[in-house]
């Protein structure tokens, strides 16, 4: 996999791109964006942003994360995105180890289940304060590190071993700077708000409080044992005597506080908890997860790693919100609540563990839209865009607190809510959440209605808007051919697939509470919708969907992976779909890794441009979910074969967020994006939704039935068995044999409970 500055060097056309920011700037259909924006930044703010996350260390439990370096830092004198955070705050924007004023040297790095971390260092040529010369490699250091959310809590043992033949005389010198930034802040919006108290020593422990000018009080207290030999501001160092082959250890704990009162953030915290009575609990509650939800087993050890991975980053993704569980978005700039990204996540993962994706049923319909708030794009019935808590939302500075401006988080909302039911067979949660569908199901045809073409489209009304409010949400996303911006109202075509999509689903469930004439309702508006689409969005002359309709009714007829997304939706009309699926195929939109965000013969591809060339895991899980319902199975297994061997290139076997749109051809390995976020959501549960995708698991829960449509298996695999699959109450184990090139073999290893499998394999 090549880095940034290696792929710039191999790619001489591109070695003019500006210095990436994850942050748009203003500019206008020029400006590039290599990152999803936040806000429009004012004119003076710079980037902060200096280093990537491609080989970044990610911990993370509730809460609290902590995201460093490879060397397991965070650099005191660069700008970067590494640090502790916490409920949108950037409580620490460095650290480093030093051992007799030289940075060691990393070994070898681990950390497997995201919420605790192995590394092993040694030391460079080094003198000691004797005087004497300590030679290279002289030392093992092991850092053994984790993370705990009650209460939150980082706790680091340190190991210094002298593997020599004499004694050894040297320092430790562990520095700390603490911010106490807003995530936004850190992203480049001005803050100059709270006040940053001066440290306070007390023995072996480190106080430092933020006093917030949103009346919150932010503390973080360090703990050392033993006490340091010499302190100053934030540093601590500590004298080091080893004899031969003799080993001591360091401990050193950080319990980040928050409170309305400034007493209890600055309240000095009892010793930590045994070392490795905490490692062994983490362990287990990691181990418990795993054992709790489906699993799948394969005669390929290298999906076996990369599916572990997805679902450890999935489980490190979980966050809690007014007590329910939900997928955040993304370390470390979207840690927090996000429609559209949190839906699409629990969508991939109901095969896997559906009781997520209830939480999060719940917790956006309690934030639900209710009144209309140009401010934050709030209108009755519509599902929030994002949720944010620092300061600056808590202040009101910006729309976060929640903003609704996004355009498919609430047909997305309906269609988890039907798949919901279809997998745990359960009417429950739609009876509970009635009235949130109702809402949202007004606010979508109110939207359709609102701009005359039948269409859901956006416009912001918010003077701080998001530039685009589809899943490419970054200013430059939406192009025509020549190179300028789509001009708002803008109707999406992916949207309008999720709008189909979303009645069909709700218009089921409403037959089966006996609503047979709402259900009839719906289901029109849906098929006259389809037909509207595939009239307005055709593009004859390419034999391909428009990226999307703007103002004037013009359609924008650049060549994207939108369209996949539509059939994802199921608004494609049978006779369109197979131009459809082979124009997407083609080599100018697959790169042999996964299918381009936009086609790299436009005029505005860009390969490391956000959304304009890239490639995105979740798009591609869909896009090859669409294939397949149409029967293109062979592009859908293409598109698989593809990530699966691209996320074998990555750091740890994690998908990131994106890729670079660089052909497959070109090089041996994808090339990284340099700010894609470690872990992302809906990266992590690509995997896990194409492996339900090619085995052709159609669950009817409500009916006590599961479908096994035309089973496919990667051509990686001959074998792969799922335990503990939940339908409709039941559980299912089943095994998938290759039987012949194109055909699978499923047999039914044990069923628990009530429930019909039902196999229609390839004739």
């Amino acid at each position: 996999m090549l880095s940034r500055r290696q792929f710039l060097t191999l790619v001489p056309f591109l070695a003019s791109l500006p210095q990436w920011s994850p942050v748009l700037s203003p500019g206008g259909p020029a400006s590039r964006s290599y990152g999803r924006q936040v806000l429009n930044r004012p004119q003076d703010a710079t980037s902060v942003i200096a280093a990537t996350f491609e080989n970044a260390i990610v911990l993370k439990n509730g809460d609290l994360f902590l995201i460093t370096d490879a060397n397991g830092t965070m650099p005191i004198k660069e700008k970067h995105g590494f640090g502790l955070y916490y409920q949108d705050c950037r409580v620490l924007n460095g650290f480093e180890m030093r051992l007799s004023g030289h940075s060691p040297l990393l070994i070898a790095a681990s950390a497997p289940s995201g919420t605790m971390a192995r590394l092993t260092f040694t030391n460079p040529e080094t003198q000691g304060p004797d005087g004497r010369l300590i030679p290279s490699e002289t030392l093992a250091i092991q850092l053994h590190r984790l993370i705990d959310d009650d209460p939150p809590s980082i706790h680091e043992l340190l190991r210094f071993q002298n593997l020599g033949k004499r004694p050894v005389e040297f320092s430790v010198s562990l520095s700390f700077l603490p911010s106490f930034e807003d995530v936004l802040a850190v992203r480049g919006f001005p803050q100059h708000l709270g006040n940053l108290l001066a440290p306070m020593w007390d023995g072996g422990l480190l106080h430092v409080l933020y006093e917030g000018k949103d009346s919150l009080f932010r503390g973080l207290t360090i703990i050392f044992d033993p006490v340091p030999n010499s302190t100053d501001g934030t540093n601590a160092s500590f004298d080091m005597e080893l004899a031969p082959r003799a080993t001591r250890e360091l401990r050193v704990s950080q319990f980040v506080n928050f409170s309305p009162h400034r007493q209890k953030a600055a309240t000095t915290v009892s010793k930590p908890d045994d070392f490795s009575r905490m490692a062994s609990g983490l362990t287990r509650t990691s181990e418990t997860w795993m054992a709790s939800i489906t699993r799948v087993e394969s005669d390929s050890f290298a999906l076996d790693k990369v599916l572990t991975r997805a679902l450890h980053d999935l489980r490190l993704l979980q966050t809690r919100i007014d007590d329910l569980t939900f997928y955040a978005a993304g370390t470390p700039w979207f840690v927090t609540l996000f429609g559209r990204d949190s839906v699409i996540a629990a969508l991939q993962t109901l095969a896997f563990d559906p009781s997520v994706a209830e939480q999060t049923l719940r917790l956006l319909a309690k934030y639900q839209g209710r009144r209309y708030d140009a401010w934050r794009d709030e209108e009755p019935g519509r599902i929030l865009h994002e949720l944010r808590t620092g300061e600056l939302a808590r202040l009101g500075l910006v729309p976060y607190s929640p903003y609704y401006g996004t355009v498919d988080a609430t047909p997305l909302f309906l269609i988890l809510l039907g798949r919901h039911a279809a997998w745990t067979g359960s009417l429950s949660l739609f009876e509970e959440l009635r009235g949130a569908v109702e809402r949202a199901v007004e606010w979508i045809e109110m939207s359709q209605d609102r701009h005359g073409h039948g269409y859901l489209a956006y416009e912001s009304r918010s003077p701080l808007p998001l530039g685009n409010q589809g899943w490419k949400d970054s200013g430059n996303a939406i192009v025509n051919a020549d190179g300028s911006l789509v001009a708002p109202p803008i109707a999406l075509s992916e949207v309008q697939g999720y709008v189909y999509q979303a009645k069909r689903q709700i218009a089921g469930l409403y037959d089966r509470v006996g609503e047979t004439v709402r259900a009839g309702q719906l289901r029109r508006k849906a098929d006259e919708l389809r037909a509207r689409f595939n009239r307005d969005f055709w593009l004859a002359d390419k034999g391909f969907y428009a990226l999307a309709l703007q103002v004037d009714g013009t359609s924008s007829s650049v060549i994207s992976s939108n369209p996949g997304q539509a059939l994802w939706g199921g608004i494609v009309s049978a006779d369109k779909a197979g131009q459809t699926v082979e124009r997407l195929m083609a080599r100018d939109m697959f790169s042999g890794w996964g299918v381009r965000t936009l086609s790299d013969r436009e005029r505005s591809y860009d390969p490391l441009g956000y959304h304009v060339g890239t490639v995105w895991p979740h798009d591609n899980s869909l896009i090859a979910a669409g294939c397949r319902r149409y029967g293109f199975d062979q592009a859908a297994s293409r598109i698989l074969s593809g990530l699966f061997d691209a996320a074998m290139h990555f750091n740890s076997n994690r998908l990131p967020e994106l890729f670079a749109g660089i052909s497959r051809e070109n090089y041996e390995g994808p090339v990284s994006y340099p700010a894609a976020n470690p872990p992302q959501a809906w990266a992590a549960g690509a995997i896990p939704y194409l492996l339900e995708t090619m085995l052709g698991l159609v669950p009817q829960g409500l009916d006590h039935r599961l479908r096994i449509v035309q089973p496919l298996l990667p051509p990686f695999l001959n074998e792969l068995e799922v335990h503990k699959l939940r339908i409709g109450g039941a559980e299912a184990d089943l095994r998938f044999i290759r039987a012949s090139e194109d055909t699978v073999r499923v047999e039914i290893m044990k069923v628990e409970g009530r429930l019909d499998i039902l196999v229609e394999e390839r004739r």
